[in-house]
């Protein structure tokens, strides 16, 4: 049988040699937010996906939330960001880079003793990863209308910033309890201004970021991903299928390079998800759709061939095992993936993981 995730294809104005997408990873391994020498390795090991999408990277100072994380508001992270764009257009590849504002999802201690911003005063439950160690969250700052300009503002200077480093675009971080899927979610927003309400308000701040980066990159070469049946970072909602339909359905428009959708993980459905199945998804959006969260190689290539995604995103996957394409397309056994090496460190876990040819 042929294989589905081998196959090409067209993502807005490129011809991805595979379906295979390297998901966006948190990996902190950036100690001085710069890009660096053992990234630009990582990134090159996994050149063969049919598309890397980066780690999510900062748009501002305001968006951090994590340490050791890489941003893109400057011209020295521009740079440190352009070995890793060369590594991989030398092997024929493309990527794509994440941009993030994590909203509520950070502390302090990150903003000089001020607090996190989000859309309404409301603290998440749980503990965040400070430069301290654990912390609980605290209770946010609520946005003032005119300042919503302005984070509109620092997507775009960070879009403009990817452009320069080299990328072949660029995805928006509209998933994961971050600060544009805090703003579409009525747990997370109870703002009675022109952000806040119906779904048009909710919606609003997520498509004026769109826009702006479409300013920018052309539709064709921005992506947008979305949690819908996410609990993660303690995110709710009263209706999320109405919510999540009508964003994408918004989006049809607009004709963007793709939509990512994670898929209800384990977590999820244990923290009460309310499931959107993926053919309402499918069905609200008419584009090329990715989808990620858990697949192993026959629910990714049965998923395409029922016509519920066009590709599929690997996460896991991809950290243990760099040339994920050649092991799928062989059927080779893969590496187990050291869950203790995740996020931190130095190069166990992180570029150490034997390739078939090793």
């Amino acid at each position: 049988m042929t294989s589905q995730l081998q196959s090409p294809l067209k993502v807005g104005s490129y011809q991805l040699t595979n379906r295979i997408v390297m998901a966006p990873l948190t990996r902190m391994r950036a100690p001085d937010n710069i890009p660096n020498d053992m990234m630009v390795t990582y990134y090159d090991q996994r050149a063969s996906a049919g598309l890397i999408i980066t780690e999510a990277t900062p748009i501002s100072s305001q968006g951090v939330g994590y340490p050791a994380i890489p941003y893109i508001y400057n011209d020295a992270h521009v740079e440190g960001w352009k070995k890793i764009t060369q590594t991989v257009h030398v092997k024929k590849g493309h990527i794509f880079l994440q941009l993030w504002h994590v909203g509520r999802i950070s502390h302090p201690d990150y903003h000089n003793g001020e607090l996190p911003v989000a859309p309404s005063a409301i603290k998440p439950k749980g503990k965040g990863v400070t430069p301290t160690g654990m912390q609980d969250f605290v209770t946010p700052r609520a946005l003032e209308t005119a300042e919503l300009a302005g984070i509109v503002e620092d997507y775009k200077n960070a879009a403009k910033h990817a452009l320069a480093a080299g990328f072949d675009g660029v995805e928006i971080h509209g998933a994961n309890g971050y600060l544009l899927d805090q703003f579409l979610r009525d747990g997370t927003n109870t703002r009675t201004d022109n952000y806040g309400g119906s779904l048009e308000n909710r919606a609003r701040l997520l498509l004026e970021v769109t826009t702006a980066v479409i300013e920018i990159w052309g539709a064709d070469k921005v992506g947008i991903r979305f949690s819908p049946s996410g609990t993660f970072n303690d995110m709710t909602d009263s209706a999320p299928e109405t919510i999540f339909v009508y964003v994408l359905e918004q989006l049809n428009a607009l004709g963007l390079a793709y939509v990512h959708i994670v898929d209800a993980l384990a977590g999820d459905i244990r923290h009460g998800a309310k499931v959107i199945s993926l053919d309402v998804l499918r069905k609200a959006y008419q584009g090329t759709l990715i989808v990620c969260g858990g697949y192993d190689q026959a629910r990714a290539e049965q998923t395409i061939a029922d016509g519920l995604a066009d590709a599929v995103a690997f996460g896991q996957l991809y950290i243990a095992n760099p040339d994920l394409v050649e092991r799928f397309n062989v059927n080779a056994p893969l590496n187990k993936p050291d869950m203790a090496t995740f996020y931190g460190g130095n190069e166990k876990g992180y570029i150490d993981y034997p390739a078939l040819t090793d």
